[in-house]
């Protein structure tokens, strides 16, 4: 039966089960397209072909002219039961979770704020009038020189307008902790994740290659009191994290 797979599709399957084995490490290159049509007594083109189903898969990158490379897998964890931490003096959250890691990366962040008119789905979760406007905080977050997620966080602008919140800067203490003060303290985040294939947008903010999909989390912050008062729209490459949700069953749920 192998052999009726078109020849392109077997030079995928043994790249892929040498990836998956160990022979070529994440990082490591490729044999290059003539050396892979001369082994197959191919040409080219086929070659190329076969390439390409491992980038779209994710397993390799193209970096022209140098080759092809095994898709590197340095994760971030991702745990968003943290999120109602207190940040550590003068280290936002992101760079927080970041330095906890303790492989010595270094992160940082680039921070957009603006006002919209917000988009359906977070009209939808903030419940927000027609003609209500939003303030957006629009953070790419990076660690060493790659881009690793988006947090997007909009808030109605009646409350935050004028205030800190609004600086496109780092807020040490937290844009949680400015809407505390406020008088919009969240106890309560609804988490909701999905898994998709990237916008165009999020691929340019991102940077990322063909065949990378990724995780979106919303997550949904209320008051005391019930009313939504910030959605922070969380966009995760497949490639870059590993999401952990810490659960603990208490002793009156243990079965009899």
């Amino acid at each position: 039966m192998a052999a009726r797979r078109p020849l392109y599709q077997r030079i995928a399957d043994e790249l892929r089960s040498e990836i998956t084995a160990g022979a070529l490490h994440p990082g490591g290159k490729l044999p290059s397209e003539g050396e892979i049509a001369a082994k197959w007594e191919t040409t080219r083109s086929t070659a190329v072909a076969g390439l390409r189903v491992l980038v779209h898969e994710g397993l390799i990158v193209a970096d022209r002219p140098r080759g092809y490379f095994v898709r590197r897998w340095e994760p971030m964890i991702y745990r968003p039961q943290r999120e109602f931490r207190k940040p550590e003096p003068n280290l936002d959250i992101f760079r927080q979770r970041v330095a906890e890691e303790g492989d010595g990366r270094e992160a940082s962040q680039a921070i957009e704020v603006a006002i919209v008119a917000p988009p359906p789905q977070i009209r939808t979760r903030l419940a927000t009038k027609d003609g209500d406007l939003v303030a957006v905080r629009r953070r790419t977050r990076t660690i060493g020189d790659e881009a690793y997620n988006i947090q997007d966080s909009y808030v109605p602008l009646s409350i935050v307008q004028g205030t800190e919140w609004m600086t496109p800067e780092d807020v040490a203490r937290g844009t949680n902790k400015v809407l505390s003060e406020l008088g919009y303290e969240i106890v309560q985040i609804l988490d909701e994740i999905s898994v998709r294939m990237p916008t165009p947008d999020e691929v340019d903010r991102l940077g990322l290659g063909p065949g990378t999909p990724v995780a979106e989390h919303l997550a949904t912050g209320h008051t005391a009191k019930g009313d939504p008062v910030q959605v922070s729209r969380n966009v995760l490459p497949g490639d870059r994290h590993v999401i952990i949700y810490e659960r603990t069953r208490r002793a009156e749920e243990d079965p009899k």
